[in-house]
């Protein structure tokens, strides 16, 4: 059955905002000829650096990933919510792609492709360093290069500033032994957390553009100079006004062949994630962009549907990225990650086409926030309803293996080997942000377990509705639906929005592999 979730393209010509009702962070995007390429925050999930490509700004589907691993790979052999890729820039320059893309805890690298499909080149660790974030290179007119990055008070202890630094044209070494602070925020009148700075050079004005005031509730400036060293002055040019788009953040500005003008940004939506909204782009007299719609005063206000970017985009076939998978060749499609490098045998060899199998790996906690073979993927949209099967082929007392809806709280669905038998349960962990982990036990049940037999076959649902509600459903052996405890409400996770995902573990102290779980297609339906 082909999935239905969010379709950001109306069919008339019009498109509805998010384009991208799904959690991919910190927008960037530039066109190169007739394509248009995005790229995203990943923090801890790997593979990283997911690489989108869409015709027409609206309808995008998942290219590959830039980055297969996360560096250093012992320190990401275990999940670490928050850490990881953030907010990456992606150019083309000289014939390449470059993505330039910061961890907050060990600096800024650079890898490059000639095909934004890869393959893409390990990475390079260009400027080492705690706290350096949301990069952006610029290449002038003269062959000059330069990078410029905000800073996370959570490792360095300040922000509100932009720094750039000189660097090789091939972005490989940086030609200053210190920054430049080029924006200072503290001098911006209501300024505060100013970052993710995007630089551009056209009608011979240097631009920045940078979301300030944080990620739930902020702004957006544009700042202009005539000389790329500044000074710049600044202007807010998008803000939430009286629409239910809170502190538009961080994006890209970007043009298409006829010359349009467009704004990639994202929202925080919580349990939903940072979601992406396109806005079209006009200029005043002053030679100010505006954003969306003017308030009257020159300040942008977001747009809920609007008319699609360009002629390519009246000829598209409305499509999202993939969130439905049959398990082709017994492997995951590209929408699935894990919260830590993988290793090898976490899929084994599936007996039946359509079947992804996953191996039982010994858990050290019964907390599966801190579990790195939990298989996830996006929320599908603010509605949708998942189904899969799972058999459990485990006889170790401790196995499990289900569905699961992971945040900081989670809620999961599916079977537990037990010294007797197999049983179908459903437990929830009221956790929240800050939250000791491991949780010291198995996060409790919401209702008596089922005892079932041990060849048994269950069908699993997972429906999301509004405010992400969460219900979870059982069919055993085609007896039908029944639904399993109370609803339960999504929670983000650490930056990122909650988690849909697949897992099969055993207990601690089991053997290396201690059974398998066989998941039936990933199906996804209207809610």
């Amino acid at each position: 059955m082909p999935e239905q979730h969010w379709i950001a393209d109306l069919g008339d010509g019009r498109y509805r905002n998010p384009v991208l009702f799904a959690d991919w962070s910190d927008p960037d995007v530039i066109r190169v000829g007739a394509d248009y390429y995005l790229v995203a925050s990943s923090f801890n999930r790997v593979p990283g650096l997911p690489v989108l490509h869409s015709t027409d700004l609206v309808n995008w589907r998942i290219l590959t990933h830039a980055l297969d691993r996360l560096v250093p790979e012992e320190h990401y052999a275990t999940p670490r919510p928050g850490c990881g890729v953030w907010a990456p820039s992606i150019r083309y320059h000289d014939g390449l792609f470059h993505i330039c893309f910061p961890d907050p805890d060990h600096g800024i690298s650079v890898t490059t492709a000639r095909d934004p499909a890869g393959p893409w080149r390990a990475p390079t660790l260009v400027l080492p360093g705690r706290g350096l974030i949301d990069r952006c290179p610029l290449w002038t007119d003269d062959g000059a290069a330069y990078l410029v990055h905000a800073w996370a008070r959570s490792r360095c202890g300040f922000n509100n500033r932009l720094t750039v630094r000189r660097m090789t044209p091939d972005l490989s070494r940086p030609l200053d032994e210190e920054g430049t602070v080029l924006v200072d925020g503290d001098a911006i009148p209501g300024c505060r957390t100013l970052e993710g700075p995007k630089w551009y050079h056209r009608d011979g004005w240097y631009w920045i553009f940078a979301p300030a005031g944080g990620v739930a509730n902020g702004w957006q400036y544009a700042l202009r100079s005539r000389q790329v060293w500044g000074p710049y002055e600044a202007r807010v040019v998008l803000a939430q006004n009286a629409t239910d788009v809170n502190g538009p953040h961080q994006g890209a500005w970007v043009d298409t062949p006829d010359g349009e003008e467009w704004f990639v940004h994202f929202q925080d939506r919580g349990a939903y994630g940072r979601v992406v909204h396109l806005q079209p782009v006009r200029h005043r007299a002053e030679g100010w962009p505006v954003i969306g719609t003017d308030d009257g005063t020159g300040r942008g206000t977001p747009v809920a549907t609007h008319t699609k970017p360009g002629a390519a985009g009246k000829k598209s076939v409305p499509h999202a990225p993939a969130c439905a998978d049959r398990f082709a060749n017994g492997r995951p499609g590209p929408q699935w990650t894990w919260p830590a490098n993988p290793r090898p045998g976490w899929i084994a060899r599936a007996e039946e086409p359509g079947t992804l199998r996953l191996s039982c790996r010994p858990a050290a906690a019964p907390d599966l926030r801190t579990v790195p073979n939990v298989l996830g993927q996006r929320l599908p949209g603010p509605r949708a309803r998942i189904t899969t099967g799972v058999r459990l082929r485990a006889d170790d007392p401790g196995a499990h293996a289900g569905v699961v809806v992971l945040g900081h709280a989670y809620a999961w669905a599916g079977l537990e080997r037990t010294p007797d038998g197999v049983r179908l349960v459903h437990r929830v962990h009221e956790g929240r942000a800050g939250d000791p982990v491991p949780h010291p036990g198995p996060a409790p049940e919401s209702a008596p377990g089922v005892d079932l037999p041990a060849d048994a076959h269950v069908r699993l649902a997972v429906t999301i509705t509004d405010g992400a509600v969460v219900r979870f459903a059982a069919d055993v052996d085609g007896t039908g639906w029944r639904e399993l405890g109370e609803p339960f409400t999504a929670a983000p996770g650490g930056w990122v929005g909650a988690t849909l995902g697949l897992f099969a573990t055993a207990s601690p102290g089991s053997p290396h592999a201690a059974g398998v779980a066989d998941f039936d297609p990933f199906d996804v339906h209207p809610a």
